[in-house]
């Protein structure tokens, strides 16, 4: 009844001029994006949407720029290159928000790429490691092409679409992106002492991909009933709950259950996912609500910054007017943590760059964007310790700052927080 196709074939419905979604991070459709690319010689204008997307983003080569124009939601590596030339742009937005993109019709859009697992005895698949947006996305394109896998994890929640649903499918048999849990060096490992230091038994835990998050829940292993309700997760979570310290008994929303509106990690991750009733892969719109965040205890939110400012501000998306990344989900659980009974918003982040740059300033660099307000802030952590800036006054939080910058540039913090704020003269400062 249901019969697949090649991905060539299944392409031929983008028209130029047409709005195409594709499936986020480690579910990027390769074989649906390749194909769609190699049609770039009789295509033009035709727009990609996309967060985050892992593999080769091939319609990025500045040959392709007449046929695709890219338009982030969160700026990858693969495309980097692309943003900074012109060929793609950037869409402020919390992560929260992006389905709305779609169900309110404010982005139509033309064509899904999607990847899914293949149909159960009842005709439906799993959108596996990415619910996120993409399921928003499903509901309201025109047209959904998938990318049908046996090695995408089949997972609980809100990631299942009828067979029925999908427009056109080609068959593929490869792995899923991966991404191998990241060794932390000596600094991020301090970080992550000095965060979990921050974390009470019973938390809810949100926190990213990447060295430090890993650092943090590393250790944690001495912890007890800690919960999962995170945007992502990726391996570090593992050994927590092989250990019993990951029980989420406490939460409120989902007890005993991981959370999540996307994965990225090893193929350990997604063997541990695969048909487990105790992951709940979930629309980010819920996942990220502010009102669902703060129904959980505790909620300890765990989020990297490239650089803040000695008042507080937090950039996370970009260095200087260079657009880097994305607002994502960071002021989503920020005001969620902060209004969850007992909850920790932490910004954890190296005092310098690998070049001795120090990322704690006295001003954020000339074009830099605020994702945390300086209103947001309450935690911030370094190798060299954590403050809480929620309740202190800008004297207050500049005294604070200078303390966890790294040694060489606290005297030169100091002169600069004397001149803008008349430090040294305030009487505020304990």
């Amino acid at each position: 009844m249901y019969t697949a196709v090649s991905a060539d074939d299944a392409v031929k419905i983008v028209k130029s001029g047409d709005r195409v979604f594709i499936h986020t991070a480690a579910a990027a459709p390769q074989e649906l994006i390749n194909a769609l690319t190699n049609r770039g010689d009789e295509l033009k204008a035709v727009e990609l949407i996309h967060m985050h997307i892992d593999g080769k983003a091939p319609y990025a080569d500045p040959k392709y720029k007449e046929s695709f124009y890219i338009n982030n939601l969160f700026i990858g590596a693969n495309v980097r290159y692309a943003v900074e030339e012109g060929q793609a742009s950037y869409m402020p937005i919390f992560l929260s928000e992006v389905p709305l993109l779609f169900r309110r019709n404010i982005l139509p859009l033309d064509v899904a790429m999607i990847q899914v697992s293949p149909p159960d005895n009842h005709g439906f698949c799993s959108l596996g490691v990415s619910i996120d947006a993409t399921k928003a996305a499903i509901d309201s394109a025109k047209h959904v092409i998938a990318q049908i896998n046996p090695k995408m994890p089949r997972t609980h929640g809100d990631g299942l679409i009828h067979i029925s649903a999908l427009n056109s499918f080609v068959e593929v048999d490869h792995p899923i992106h991966v991404h191998e849990a990241v060794e932390p060096n000596a600094i991020e490992t301090k970080i992550g002492e000095n965060i979990a230091a921050l974390v009470d038994d019973g938390a809810t835990l949100q926190m990213g991909i990447g060295a430090i998050p890993n650092a943090a829940l590393k250790a944690m292993s001495n912890h007890k009933d800690l919960g999962i309700h995170t945007e992502m997760f990726s391996d570090g979570i593992l050994d927590l709950f092989e250990k019993g310290v990951i029980t989420g008994k406490n939460k409120h929303s989902h007890a005993g259950k991981i959370v999540s509106g996307f994965a990225m990690g090893s193929q350990r991750l997604y063997d541990f996912m695969d048909d487990n009733p105790l992951v709940n892969m979930a629309d980010i719109e819920w996942v990220n609500s502010v009102k669902t965040i703060q129904k959980n205890p505790k909620v300890t939110a765990i989020n990297s910054a490239i650089e803040v400012d000695l008042t507080g501000q937090v950039c996370a998306d970009s260095i200087g007017n260079r657009f880097y990344s994305g607002v994502g989900g960071q002021m989503d659980f920020m005001r969620g943590a902060s209004l969850s009974e007992g909850g920790k918003p932490i910004i954890a982040l190296p005092s310098t760059t690998a070049k001795g740059i120090s990322r704690i300033s006295t001003f954020l660099k000339q074009g830099a964007g605020v994702v945390t307000t300086r209103a947001h802030v309450h935690y911030v952590v370094t190798e060299y310790g954590a403050v809480n800036l929620y309740g202190k006054n800008i004297h207050q939080r500049a005294k604070a700052l200078i303390d966890i910058a790294h040694p060489t540039h606290r005297e030169r913090l100091y002169e600069e927080a004397d001149q803008a704020f008349r430090l040294s003269k305030s009487v505020f400062v304990k």
